[in-house]
């Protein structure tokens, strides 16, 4: 995606509209293309400024904030708590991946376990006289 323009150009649009200026000449001087000027003059039109709006978008999270800090606590009472409890406990609709990955961006880790043999063995070659 694009980045939009800067706010100086966005000013001589407003600008330069508001002398009664075509758009297709603006377009020319600046050397922007026609459908910037159209949406930056009627974003001022709208809003009375000229800087964009703030990007929104992507997908919303299906845990809200005041969930979130419930979770939080939950975690901060009892840290061994696993991600299928906390699924349960709060009746959320997400799988353990996002809620790992939500977890992961509030700067919460996890251990995993590590499997260790009880017994390990070591094998050791022995010189058998027997066999030389």
């Amino acid at each position: 995606m694009p980045q939009p323009v800067s706010n100086e150009i966005r000013e001589k649009i407003v600008i330069h509209k508001q002398n009664k200026v075509k758009e297709d000449d603006i377009a020319k001087w600046l050397i922007i293309s026609k459908s910037t000027v159209t949406k930056v003059w009627s974003l001022f039109r709208e809003t009375g400024e000229f800087v964009p709006r703030p990007r929104t978008q992507g997908r919303k999270s299906a845990i809200d904030k005041k969930t979130m800090a419930k979770i939080e606590t939950k975690i901060l009472q009892t840290p061994d708590v696993t991600l299928l409890e906390l699924i349960d406990k709060f009746k959320l609709n997400v799988t353990e991946s996002a809620l790992s990955k939500k977890l992961k961006k509030q700067g919460y880790s996890f251990k995993k376990r590590q499997l260790i043999r009880q017994n390990k063995t070591v094998r050791t070659f022995k010189k058998n006289a027997e066999n030389f």
